[in-house]
């Protein structure tokens, strides 16, 4: 094959052009690269072969294409899919996109045949089908890593499920919870964000092949067989919108909008945590780095850039709302650049995940910063309103009692569990020795013992509810 000529050596002359026949001059060159697309969508040329042999397929069975034309336009695929692989494909601008690289290309390994190929589609089509097929493979990897993240956390919660720490209202501390519990609601987050995912792949997962530029095609096609052979659930209804539609790519920015969002929300608890003022908590050296000019730094590097990803990724779905918010039906050339920031809002997803996925398992928890951190803000405060109110004091005043109590705690610099029974007994006479019981850290956090409390038996209990669910899903 070494006499062939490169794809970009006849693209120059207008009639050479795929779409060339009706053009009298050669598109002005920067015209040309600025409406190219190939240096980008390059990256779905696996699926744009995949979704070309399934058309082929479809063609030959039903007698569009002989079965030799079949044949040969399957090989002549598969070889440019091995050429792709090894780095050999010769990408030209001058051919615009990924489609019209790889039809050239077919056509000068099989000839005339490989002309054939485009028989009942447009690139409109192709391209709606290419992009779903890569969505969805991504949207598998992106499955499996939020999985193996949730996994590790869900691990990580029963380790920590007895490690008092404080929790936090407007940053303040509120009510002692545990470690193993805070990481629960991490994992309830992303839980979420899970069921979202699946619920978005069921809307990718819809074929527009067949639907054409956009009202589909006079040849007797067969839309079903297609869906079929590329593992959608079925073929879109509407040729107008088969083509134009990318509310699936939104859908999927959105769910990594609130991904992202979940995942900086922890990375902002852990670069607190692992500052010298919280203290709670260690990160491996592996996950952090140095400074050039401060010796003794230690910086949590992992969790501030999936942070400051966060912005980048709910950018893109900005951007992609706004793309399509104007455009009329059908297909417009607006919705070529539908796909650098769908490609990097994956991309960037699947990243982040992968370094949390990594990073969680390998936190370590500083108990005793933690513990001595709860014992104060008079964290069982509520705790001594709860008392009050089993005592037969209505809430309401059971809160102003408390209230004087801690004026008083703080006069006295002390906690509420450091006074004594008579310093107690001077805000309210229900107050009794029984008292001490409910404002230790370790009563507060064992007294909420029901389903989502903070006691330690039923934070074990929701690692298992986890578990089971996560191992549930195929």
């Amino acid at each position: 094959m070494s006499n062939e000529k490169s794809p970009s050596e006849s693209a120059n002359n207008p009639a050479a052009k795929l779409w060339g026949g009706r053009f009298s001059e050669a598109t002005d060159a920067f015209v040309e690269r600025f409406t190219a697309s190939v240096t980008f969508d390059q990256r779905m040329a696996m699926e744009d072969i995949q979704g070309s042999l399934a058309h082929a397929q479809m063609l030959s069975e039903v007698g569009v294409l002989s079965a030799d034309e079949y044949h040969k336009i399957a090989d002549g695929l598969k070889g440019i899919a091995e050429e792709i692989k090894a780095g050999e494909f010769p990408w030209s601008v001058q051919l615009e996109d990924v489609h019209m690289n790889i039809e050239a290309r077919l056509t000068q390994r099989i000839g005339a045949t490989g002309k054939k190929l485009h028989t009942g589609r447009s690139r409109n089509d192709q391209v709606a089908t290419d992009i779903r097929l890569w969505l969805r493979g991504r949207i598998d990897l992106i499955a499996a890593e939020l999985t193996r993240l949730q996994n590790g956390l869900v691990d990580l919660a029963e380790r920590e499920a007895d490690t008092i720490m404080p929790g936090f209202t407007h940053l303040q501390s509120a009510q002692p919870v545990t470690f193993g519990h805070h990481l629960l609601a991490w994992n309830a987050m992303l839980s979420r964000d899970f069921e979202r995912l699946m619920d978005c792949r069921k809307r990718v997962n819809r074929s527009p092949l067949g639907a054409a530029a956009l009202a589909g095609t006079s040849y007797p096609i067969n839309r079903a067989r297609t869906a079929e052979l590329l593992g959608f659930d079925a073929p879109t209804e509407n040729s107008l919108d088969s083509v134009s539609d990318r509310d699936f790519a939104i859908e999927f920015c959105a769910f990594a909008a609130l991904l992202l969002t979940h995942l900086s929300r922890a990375s902002e608890e852990l670069v607190l945590w692992t500052s010298s003022q919280f203290d709670f908590i260690d990160l491996p050296d592996r996950f952090c780095t140095g400074s050039s000019i401060m010796p003794q730094k230690k910086n949590p590097d992992v969790p501030e850039l999936v942070r400051g990803k966060t912005g980048r990724v709910n950018g893109h779905l900005i951007a992609l709302l706004t793309l399509m918010k104007s455009q009329p039906l059908a297909y417009n050339k607006d919705n070529q650049e539908d796909k650098e920031p769908l490609f990097d809002a994956a991309d960037t997803a699947l990243d982040c995940l992968r370094a949390f996925a990594d990073m969680a398992p390998a936190l370590k928890a500083k108990k005793e910063n933690m513990l001595e951190a709860a014992a104060k803000g008079f964290s069982t405060a509520t705790d001594l309103a709860d008392y009050l109110v089993r005592k037969g004091v209505a809430f309401r005043d059971a809160h102003e009692i408390v209230g004087q109590s801690v004026s008083f705690a703080i006069e006295q610099d002390k906690d509420l569990s450091e006074l004594n029974l008579a310093q107690l007994q001077q805000f309210s006479t229900e107050i009794g020795e029984d008292v001490f019981e409910v404002l230790t850290l370790e009563g507060s956090v064992a007294a909420r013992d029901h389903i989502g409390g903070t006691a330690p038996n039923q934070v074990r209990a929701a690692c298992k509810r986890a578990r089971e669910e996560i191992s549930q899903r195929t």
